[in-house]
């Protein structure tokens, strides 16, 4: 979700989103998404701010949040720093809490502005806590965060933006997550641009037996970029 920019140190964004979801439930929702960044350059701070709330056939709920800061400092044009935190919850997982610390790498792979691509090998103490479906279950764990992210632009109204992570347990490989987002835009005025975007989870070891190891989603929308 980083944005690249010539001069402006202050960039942002919000969106509304139709969305189709395929998890426990087939889902329509609606949401909004915030995101503040400021970039000199050299340091990066980006904070996003996701929340979801829907009813779903008049009583079940989406009832989902990720609040997530991260830091880039600079050290040469092709490596950077970086350490994040994250805070979410999802009812839907059974996830009553979790939180994410992490910090290491970001490697720049490829030196053309049209067709970027990053490397990152980062490792990051997670804290987990179930929901009420399973009494006291807290998780301390720490994990490896691998991922891959490239931004193609092959017009100037077109960008394809992709980040695919793996996350696994470092005492026990098997216990893996994997997560991919995807997203497409095309132009439509200025600032004003539609948007597709395609996210993917897996996780070898969810919360609980209710909650399926595989979920997507699929969205379309418009994006207003200030």
């Amino acid at each position: 979700m980083r944005k690249a920019s010539d001069s402006a140190k202050w960039t942002g964004s919000i969106s509304l989103d139709v969305s189709l979801i395929k998890n426990t439930n087939d889902i329509l929702r609606i949401a909004n998404k915030a995101h503040i960044q400021y970039n000199d350059k050299t340091n990066l701070w980006l904070f996003v701010n996701d929340l979801n709330f829907q009813k779903i056939e008049g009583n079940s709920l989406v009832n989902r949040g990720t609040q997530h800061f991260r830091y880039n400092r600079r050290l040469s044009p092709r490596l950077k720093w970086e350490a994040f935190f994250q805070a979410q919850y999802d009812a839907v997982s059974e996830i009553d809490f979790r939180g994410l610390l992490g910090t290491g790498p970001r490697i720049k792979l490829s030196e053309k502005e049209n067709y970027k691509f990053y490397l990152g090998t980062l490792i990051m103490y997670e804290y987990e806590k179930a929901s009420n479906v399973i009494n006291d279950r807290v998780q301390k764990d720490i994990r490896g965060s691998a991922y891959l992210s490239f931004s193609m632009y092959p017009t100037k109204t077109i960008s394809i933006i992709s980040t695919s992570y793996y996350q696994p347990k470092l005492e026990a490989f098997g216990d893996f997550r994997f997560s991919s987002n995807t997203s497409i835009l095309f132009e439509i005025y200025k600032d004003l641009a539609f948007k597709t975007n395609f996210n993917y989870f897996y996780d070898a070891f969810p919360v609980s037996s209710n909650v399926p190891q595989t979920q997507y989603e699929l969205t379309n929308g418009l994006v207003y970029t200030f």
